[in-house]
């Protein structure tokens, strides 16, 4: 049985920059080479990053995409690296979009694979199966592909697919049995959520049993704004034995060599096979196979589930403000246990010197929540500030008569003035702080505490919030480290301190109660009945969803956040402002 040695490039592409992406393809093909490889592979969309979103629609980005894999594989061919084939994802196109009124049925835009040998594009395939669910929206921007592309490489028979493809049954992978190839490619985008990694393994063992063959699976890092990508790439054999796997949110070359069945003669025309067309292709030199030890990728375990979303978590927060050039990040520090997270998550992502905490301490602020600020500050060593906020809101009040919830409101938008202030004079991004679960029940203060161009936590329930905490400071005293978070700040009540003595259950139920609820209506679509016989208190579900249907109109204009669950608000879950529809009890 003839071996080949695979090369998956797990690394993180930026949307747009196909100058970059294209120098990334060229360095990591080079390392592949240098390692022995004679097939290597790189993420879907590579070329131009993804998700692209309606980048789709224009014509010349379009245009430097078909252009810029052509320039690619020319490049590869100079670079000395022309008889190594490689699959790279970029957009395609072979119509007009399908939004203008000269588009045609069956053609348009595509998401597609292109296999680059010896200077040329030698083989091309389009994605099969396009998601329309959660953040896909792959039915608005392409037209699906109907033909299997197949390549003779090295003696084995090799069926080019693109992430949607594994994920549901027929199509491809059933093309692929039927046409008897040895080694199914998979490049995939596949965006993180927790848990989805105990999830993809048996799906790809259940279409490497469908297509009798073995499946390199190759996803991209990286953070593209609400989006964060984990890698988890892997290659699996034809018996679904799991031969190597990466590690999750780092770039990483994994390397192995895969015993792959010889090819065997195929009919001189095209075959259909579970309606689609096979088209065949061969290569006819690739390096030579390597002499001296077997490569071995090894296999990765995956992590804990709260070391998983910390890594998420950074990675995304990272990204959003490296790509986005942003110098710096500045938050309120309040002493509580959510700007606490966010403090130490943005000091892991990007060093204490690119973090300023600025507490902002009222009447109402305690004693203990200011020590907590300044104790978390000298913990991680960023840049702490005090900009005291009593005579700014004292100036209003000398001017407007306000009372109540008012004056607690004006206090927060008084803190988010002096933060976006310092973002307009010194150029660091705001990072709001508001979780889940607040997030969800309209806890939040509009252009007040919910300002910010970033939120590293929108998508993190109060609960995981403080599991996190812990396991921040548990691993720090793992390593030999210093803790960042006080120990103050994650056993203490929560509360906002917007008036005297205020606490979060003055108003919400114990986030015990409530977020239980919250995860079934929100994440789950339950509906009120479903959470009453969930076990959950009919009046506690009636007060939580009268609350989270109100606050639609603030979610609405939250700053975007990495998601990490099955239905982030944003991009997964989207309702109308304007909805009259209740859930009655």
């Amino acid at each position: 049985m003839p071996t080949l040695r695979l090369a998956l490039s797990q690394v993180n592409p930026s949307v747009g920059d196909l100058a970059g992406n294209a120098d990334l393809v060229r360095s990591w093909t080079r390392q592949a080479a240098d390692a022995g490889a004679q097939l290597v592979l790189f993420p879907e969309m590579m070329l131009t990053g993804y998700p692209v979103e309606d980048l789709v629609f224009r014509r010349s980005f379009v245009a430097a995409s078909r252009a810029g894999v052509e320039r690619l594989a020319a490049d590869l061919a100079a670079d000395g690296l022309g008889d190594l084939p490689v699959v790279v994802g970029y957009l395609d196109s072979d119509g007009p979009p399908q939004v203008s009124g000269d588009a045609e049925p069956g053609r348009g835009a595509r998401n597609a694979a292109a296999l680059l040998h010896r200077g040329v594009v030698a083989a091309r395939y389009f994605k099969h199966h396009l998601p329309n669910y959660g953040v896909f929206d792959e039915d608005r921007y392409f037209v699906p592909g109907d033909t299997l592309t197949v390549v003779r490489i090295g003696g084995v028979d090799v069926a080019l697919t693109i992430c949607e493809d594994l994920w549901q049954a027929g199509g491809p992978f059933a093309a692929a049995g039927q046409a008897g190839v040895g080694l199914v490619v998979n490049i995939n985008g596949s965006p993180y959520e927790l848990n989805k990694d105990d999830i993809r393994l048996p799906l790809v063992r259940r279409r490497a049993a469908e297509a009798n063959a073995a499946i390199a699976y190759v996803n991209m890092i990286g953070g593209q704004d609400e989006l964060v990508f984990e890698g988890d790439s892997m290659i699996v054999s034809a018996n679904g034995e799991l031969l190597a796997r990466a590690p999750q949110f780092v770039e990483h070359l994994l390397v192995h060599d895969v015993e792959l069945p010889a090819a065997v003669e195929r009919p001189a025309a095209a075959i259909v096979a579970d309606g689609m067309r096979v088209a065949h292709r061969t290569l006819d030199v690739i390096p030579p196979a390597p002499t001296g030890p077997a490569a071995t990728g090894g296999l990765i375990e995956p992590v804990a589930d709260e070391a998983e979303v910390w890594q998420a978590l950074v990675l995304g927060l990272r990204d959003y403000v490296n790509k986005n050039r942003f110098p710096s990040v500045v938050l309120g520090l309040s002493g509580g246990i959510d700007s606490a997270v966010v403090a130490a998550l943005a000091v892991d992502a990007l060093g204490p010197d690119r973090v300023v905490g600025v507490s902002l301490p009222s009447q109402h602020s305690s004693e203990h929540s200011r020590e907590d600020a300044a104790d978390l500050a000298k913990r991680t060593g960023l840049d702490y500030r005090i900009e005291p906020i009593q005579p700014m809101v004292d100036a209003f009040l000398a001017n407007l008569s306000l009372s109540g919830l008012a004056v607690e409101n004006l206090q927060a938008r008084v803190r988010g003035v002096i933060l976006m202030a310092l973002s307009n004079q010194e150029g660091p991004l705001v990072l709001t702080t508001g979780n889940k679960s607040e997030l969800a029940v309209g806890y939040s203060t509009l252009y007040g505490d919910s300002v910010g161009g970033f939120n590293p936590v929108k998508d993190v329930w109060k609960t995981l919030i403080w599991r996190l905490a812990k396991w921040r400071n548990a691993d720090a005293v793992r390593r030999g480290e210093t803790a960042p978070i006080p120990e103050n700040s994650i056993g203490k009540p929560p509360s906002a301190e917007l008036s005297p003595g205020q606490l979060d259950s003055d108003t919400l139920p114990d986030y015990d109660v409530l977020d239980p609820i919250l995860i079934g209506y929100v994440d789950g679509d339950l509906g009120r009945d479903g959470l009453v016989e969930s076990g959950h208190d009919p009046a506690v579900v009636d007060k939580v969803l009268r609350l989270v249907d109100t606050a639609e109109y603030k979610r609405r204009q939250s700053a975007p956040g990495t998601k990490i669950s099955m239905k982030a608000f944003g991009r997964d879950r989207r309702l109308p402002i304007t909805n009259r529809w209740r859930e009655h009890g």
